[in-house]
């Protein structure tokens, strides 16, 4: 088995435009004579490698830690593409999938990719931006996609891994009422 770790560190990772950046600060410091270290951080909720709950976009949806995290744990299709995908293209690769698919490459969910993952009832979306709705027009696409509870895994690293089935384990962080939450994504190839 091989284990793809497809998460952004924290400290360098891209924010969405206007987002907060992660930061931290040692308040406990042993090469300043302290007994131990520690460390306090801050961060927006979709910083970095981060998933969408509903409540993000869909005024009564659920909030992460009422997420079924059977949408965010299980097998996987990851599939890459080079340009922006048309539906056609993505119905083709949603026939053969599963429930979980990973979209590598420099794809963007518009409404018409949106409507094509709700026809084929996807539990989650991943992709390597920070946000998989176009940046100037996010609104609609999310509450397509969050309304049916697809999980919108963001800012995936996935320079390292190829097309194929994998085993996703992409848990949030359990952030009680919180939009949103950090994720330490891992791809396993089970072969």
């Amino acid at each position: 088995m091989k284990i793809y770790d497809v998460t952004q560190e924290v400290f360098t990772c891209r924010t969405y435009p206007g987002d907060q950046v992660p930061a931290f600060t040692r308040v406990s410091d042993m090469g300043q004579g302290a007994p131990c270290n520690v460390t306090v951080f801050s961060m927006n909720a979709h910083n970095g490698t981060h998933l969408d709950a509903p409540f993000h976009f869909v005024k009564d949806g659920k909030t992460v830690e009422e997420l079924d995290l059977y949408r965010c744990v299980g097998d996987c299709t990851v599939k890459a593409f080079d340009s922006q995908p048309t539906a056609e293209a993505l119905r083709e690769v949603l026939k053969n999938s599963e429930k979980k698919v990973i979209l590598k490459g420099p794809v963007t969910i518009t409404m018409e990719l949106a409507r094509c993952i709700n026809e084929f009832r996807l539990e989650l979306i991943g992709v390597e931006s920070q946000s998989a709705a176009p940046m100037d027009a996010p609104l609609e696409v999310h509450r397509e996609l969050l309304g049916q509870e697809v999980i919108l895994l963001e800012g995936l690293k996935l320079e390292e891994v190829t097309d194929g089935s994998y085993f996703l384990m992409a848990a949030p962080l359990k952030l009680g009422g919180s939009d949103g939450a950090p994720v330490r994504a891992l791809l396993l190839d089970m072969k």
